[in-house]
């Protein structure tokens, strides 16, 4: 039996166990029903408090996240804004740099062409005026071909280059000799001879001339060529270092017409000019001949003071060569008496010597001469003992 106290009026009762079970288990599902309940009721709130922090956190969380993203999202805006800047100004700095290429291309090629023009511009003015000038030239020439007779143009031409020299004659060649070359002795003659001489009459240069024109050629003499020959002959003969042709001839030829031609390959010291260079060419060479002359001067300066130390070195070279062998013929003769001094050195020495050993010979013969007695004498010597004996009886 069990007893439960009423908890209302505080009276107890017994029950027997299986009432008591009944009761108690009736005590037990209310109190759990209860506690069920109230456990529920407060999970329920507990769950629904979860819920609304969980919701104000997934809020907060939310928020914080849209703010993060909003924050992150200004960032990129603002990179991106950035770039876009950067980007932008990059392309305009690009922009900028193909523009003044552009600018600089344009005004190198706008200078370029203007160089172009002002080079093309000065180039048709060169070869205009020098088409002029040969036009002019050639102009000249035909028109004194035309006014000239057969004879007068070799003539002329003739004159004309005496006429030009006789013009500088006092002023440039107040030494020189031009004369006409008259001696035909050798059956050639040249047309004019020029002689220069300096101060002290030693000449300087020497030049055969010859002056041909078109009406001057044969059938077989039509070039310039073909006049070299004879020319460098009469040079030759008459002892000149240099030999030019003044000619007209060939007047289409390009070679010739640029004034002063050299042929030195045919003849040496040899040109063909134009006469329009006659005065030219004679002063060209004069002044070559000049400078020539003066190297030449301090060339032969030169060698005679080579000349002079030469002479010395030789006179040097005599003396010492003399010298040389008067002192090997005293060298010799010292040598050769000092040899005999020590031969006759050598020679007493020995009489020397020979002497010493004649004086000990005769001490040792003066001492054994000392010592020379008749008991020694006639000692193991019967027959000199018996004789010394009788002459001491005898007496």
């Amino acid at each position: 039996m069990n007893e439960i106290q009423c908890p209302h009026c505080s009276k107890a009762f017994k029950v027997d166990e299986t009432g008591y079970e009944n009761i108690l288990k009736q005590v037990y599902d209310h109190e759990f029903e209860n506690q069920l309940s109230e456990r529920l009721t407060q999970k329920e709130r507990e769950q629904a408090s979860e819920l609304k922090l969980a919701k104000m956190d997934a809020d907060s969380a939310i928020q914080n996240l849209k703010a993060e993203k909003e924050v992150e999202i200004e960032r990129l805006r603002s990179t991106i804004r950035e770039k876009e800047s950067s980007v932008q100004a990059t392309v305009d700095k690009a922009v900028r740099e193909m523009e003044k290429e552009r600018d600089n291309l344009k005004n190198d090629l706008k200078n370029s062409k203007l160089e172009k023009e002002n080079s093309e511009n000065l180039l048709k003015d060169k070869y205009k005026t020098q088409i002029r000038d040969r036009d002019e030239a050639i102009e000249r020439l035909k028109d004194m071909k035309a006014k000239l007779s057969t004879k007068m143009v070799g003539e002329t031409l003739e004159q004309h280059c005496e006429t030009e020299f006789n013009k500088l004659r006092s002023t440039a060649f107040q030494s020189a000799f031009f004369e006409k070359d008259n001696d035909a002795r050798s059956g050639s003659k040249g047309d004019y001879i020029f002689k220069d001489h300096d101060e002290n009459g030693t000449e300087i240069i020497s030049i055969m001339f010859e002056m041909k024109n078109e009406m001057d050629t044969t059938a077989t003499k039509r070039k310039n060529e073909d006049f070299l020959q004879e020319l460098d002959k009469d040079r030759n003969q008459k002892g000149c270092e240099y030999a030019v042709l003044v000619s007209l001839l060939e007047p289409e030829s390009e070679l010739y017409n640029t004034g002063i031609v050299d042929v030195f390959y045919r003849y040496p010291k040899m040109y063909v000019i134009r006469p329009q260079f006659f005065i030219s060419m004679i002063t060209l060479l004069r002044n070559a001949a000049l400078n020539s002359l003066k190297y030449k001067t301090e060339l032969a300066l030169v060698r005679e003071q080579n000349i002079d130390i030469t002479n010395f070195e030789t006179e040097l070279d005599a003396f010492k060569t003399a010298f040389g062998r008067n002192y090997e013929l005293a060298s010799k003769k010292f040598t050769t008496a000092i040899a005999e001094i020590d031969k006759s050195i050598s020679h007493l020495q020995k009489t020397k010597e020979a002497l010493l050993s004649t004086d000990r010979n005769l001490r040792l013969a003066n001492d054994k001469a000392q010592d020379v007695s008749v008991k020694r004498l006639t000692r193991k010597n019967p027959t000199m003992a018996a004789k010394f004996d009788e002459v001491r009886r005898e007496e």
